[in-house]
């Protein structure tokens, strides 16, 4: 059986949801397809966003020979068959470019990508790579620079999610729109929610439900959350969250261990998931622990990839301690308003340029601009030397962004800064 997510694939570019930050009626990428002016790309991001849809489009909207493989099950030998193949349809009479897309791409080793330098450079392919990794990381430098554009895949919106269900459900070709489902919108609108922004999750549980619906029975919540077997109780109303989340870190903020847990057992038995609650739990170790426990935000991080890794129940350990730890270190929003009174003043003040001393003197023809000249390396003088950073107005008022709390460690860093301060001040009286 077809799944229902390969079913509902669009067929052409006005019909793809999402990725509307670079792609929409208009864009650059838009128009490089109408105007098969379309090169190579990798395409990179979470599963279910759409980078195979995307790149068969392509293919159909080039009109060109189309490959596609995946490099889990797809070797060099393969890969240099497919080449030869290619070579033969650009070099003779077709004179033809070959677009081949590789699913999974970061799965091959540097020996198996760089199997497609060559074949690049020539023009005798046009590569499409997708990937769930980074491919600044995951993907061999050789080969980005061969690339055209690399485009990031974001998490589809619960509202566009929706709509793909809505579709689906009145498209008599090839959804559901001959069976005339009856269905609860707030169900509906929880089904996408719960999906976590992967349009393949969300299609593939609706199939599943309407295929397995008794006759008579409406889509409601309580199969919704059959279906997704997880409770449905914290999508009763889109808010719910959003309190559950903001009195989740309030507590913390308010250094009530007992309190944080409570919300975060009621995120998850609600049906709260890793990453919505991880996001929140990372911004937290930021914009409330900050410098008075540094370390905070990377014991949060790797709490929270850890609960992806081991996944529901178990990641929920993971997450209480991060939520703990947070709830019982010190606490300071310094650098969070430092920042924000920093862009305060670029909004309210006619701010000096950046000094000629700090300005890239790494450039043939910057010494002669007067860049660089001046500067004081502080490592050359210990780690250390008075100078000058602020544009000339705001050093002039002797303005000061940071300023750090007692608490925790960072009231050594207080104590670090006013030093070197007393170091300016006897510097200036000279």
């Amino acid at each position: 059986m077809i799944p229902l997510s390969t079913k509902m694939r669009p067929d052409n570019l006005d019909e793809f949801v999402g990725q509307t930050h670079f792609m929409y009626q208009g864009s650059l990428l838009y128009n490089a397809i109408k105007n098969k002016t379309f090169d190579s790309a990798i395409f990179f991001g979470p599963s279910g966003t759409g980078k195979t849809t995307l790149a068969r489009i392509v293919a159909k909207e080039m009109d060109a020979d189309f490959i596609e493989i995946n490099a889990s099950t797809t070797g060099t030998k393969e890969l240099k068959e497919i080449i030869e193949n290619a070579k033969t349809r650009f070099f003779g009479l077709q004179k033809e470019t070959t677009y081949v897309y590789v699913d999974e791409f970061h799965r091959w080793n540097k020996l198996q990508q760089d199997s497609l330098l060559k074949a690049l450079e020539e023009g005798v392919i046009r590569f499409i790579g997708s990937t769930t990794e980074n491919p600044y990381f995951a993907v061999n430098n050789a080969v980005i620079s061969r690339v055209r554009n690399i485009y990031e895949f974001r998490r589809l919106t619960t509202d566009e999610i929706l709509g793909l269900l809505k579709r689906t459900l009145e498209d008599s070709l090839k959804g559901f729109g001959g069976l005339n489902v009856s269905y609860d919108k707030e169900a509906l609108r929880i089904l996408a929610d719960m999906s976590s922004g992967d349009a393949r999750v969300a299609l593939d549980t609706l199939g599943f439900i309407v295929d397995n619906l008794s006759e008579g029975t409406k889509l409601d919540e309580k199969i919704v959350g059959e279906a997704m077997q997880r409770q449905t109780t914290f999508y009763d109303r889109s808010e719910d969250k959003y309190n559950l989340l903001s009195a989740l870190q309030k507590s913390v903020r308010g250094s009530d261990p007992d309190a944080a847990v409570h919300y975060l057992a009621r995120l998850l038995e609600g049906g709260g998931d890793i990453q919505m609650i991880g996001r929140r739990l990372l911004v937290m170790a930021s914009e409330d622990v900050g410098m008075a426990y540094p370390s905070a935000i990377t014991i949060v991080n790797a709490c929270v990839q850890a609960a992806l890794m081991v996944g529901l129940p178990e990641a929920q350990i993971n997450l209480a301690q991060a939520v703990v730890l947070m709830a019982s270190c010190p606490k300071s929003n310094a650098s969070n308003m430092a920042l924000a009174k920093a862009q305060a003043d670029l909004q309210t003040k006619k701010i000096d340029d950046v000094p000629p001393h700090l300005k890239d003197a790494h450039y043939s023809g910057a010494s002669k601009r007067g860049h660089g000249i001046g500067y004081k390396f502080p490592h050359a003088y210990g780690g250390y030397v008075p100078q000058q950073y602020l544009p000339d107005n705001l050093y002039k008022e002797g303005v000061r962004y940071y300023e750090p709390t007692e608490n925790g460690s960072e009231s050594s860093f207080k104590k670090y800064l006013e030093e070197l301060k007393r170091i300016d001040e006897r510097n200036h009286k000279g």
